[in-house]
């Protein structure tokens, strides 16, 4: 019998997808969870805290640049203001970019997010204050990333845009000196 392959595109980063989702549903999953298998506060917000933070470091550090081509961090400068700093692939290869691995990475970037709200909503239905600390924690992480990638994103465009509008500026200028050396 002849297998027949699925139509459409693949991951093509298959073991980084895996690890871009992994660390956010193991910080959901044990801090919803955790209240069956331990009964003390510490070690939720300890291990929570410490997956959310493997969480942000693998999506800002790894993830974040073979998924999608973007890295951002932010510096302080001499004056002692924060400076964001943002880094993407060229035109190019931000084109070949795999659009399923795009998908999931921005997809559970935001979906993660909206997860610790309802979490962090519950906790304050609940009147559970220490663990709004654990869900605030971990939102902050959540959201740094968020703000970073979509600030990244906006200005990835924008140097595409400069560079667009540079090379259509320069060979309208080489055609119209040529037009004219003609003359």
């Amino acid at each position: 019998m002849e297998r027949v392959q699925p139509t459409g595109e693949n991951y093509a980063n298959p073991r980084t997808c895996f690890f871009h989702v992994l660390f956010k549903a193991a910080a959901l999953a044990f801090y919803i969870l955790s209240a069956l298998f331990f009964n003390s506060f510490v070690i939720i917000f300890v291990v929570t805290v410490l997956l959310a933070a493997l969480d942000f470091w693998v999506v800002k550090n790894v993830s974040g640049r073979i998924l999608v081509g973007l890295r951002w961090w932010n510096e302080i400068n001499e004056q002692g203001e924060s400076v964001w700093k943002f880094e993407c692939l060229d035109q190019e290869s931000l084109a070949r970019m795999n659009k399923k691995d795009s998908w999931l990475f921005w997809w559970t970037l935001y979906l993660t997010a909206v997860a610790w709200i309802f979490l962090g909503i519950f906790s304050l239905i609940r009147f559970q204050a220490d663990y709004l600390l654990v869900v605030g924690v971990c939102l902050s992480l959540s959201i740094a990333n968020i703000v970073g990638f979509t600030k990244c994103r906006k200005d990835a465009k924008k140097q595409i845009q400069q560079f667009a509008s540079q090379t259509i500026a320069s060979r309208f200028s080489s055609t119209l000196q040529s037009a004219f050396s003609v003359v």
